[in-house]
């Protein structure tokens, strides 16, 4: 597997921990975040990375600002991309279970009751169900248009 993964100043510190996780799990990770708390544009760092996604060859890519809700709604904005933003390990895995998405977005400045390592691996380890979730997300992919 093979993910792309950026941040703002907000959750350097986050995507560091995210980015050694996923390589404990042998999935190649492209960092493209900032590795320092200097101020930057979550939505600018949204882009990059969903930018880099279409090249091809990525299977998903994690996002992160301080709270993470700027940097998925960002993302979300973007033809092609759902963005999920989980509170915890449920809403990880039901992320892709139901709705497919491929990017994951989380807060550094959060404190979430779910380790954000659980959570990643709960999305991980989870797969997309098809069936009345594939109308659903077609419907999703509509609003588009």
């Amino acid at each position: 597997m093979k993910a792309v993964i950026a941040n703002d100043h907000g959750a350097v510190e986050l995507s560091r921990r995210i980015k050694s996780h996923l390589e404990s799990r042998n999935i190649e990770v492209n960092w493209l975040g900032i590795t320092t708390e200097d101020s930057c544009d979550y939505p600018d760092q949204a882009k990059k990375a969903v930018d880099e996604f279409r090249k091809g060859g990525y299977d998903f890519g994690v996002l992160c600002c301080g709270t993470g809700i700027g940097i998925s709604i960002s993302a979300n904005k973007l033809d092609g991309i759902r963005c999920a933003l989980p509170q915890n390990c449920f809403a990880a895995a039901l992320a892709r279970e139901h709705n497919d998405a491929n990017f994951i977005a989380f807060g550094g400045r959060i404190a979430y009751q779910d380790k954000v390592e659980d959570m990643l691996d709960a999305y991980l380890d989870a797969s997309f169900q098809g069936g009345r979730h594939a109308r659903r997300v077609a419907k999703i992919m509509d609003l588009e248009k």
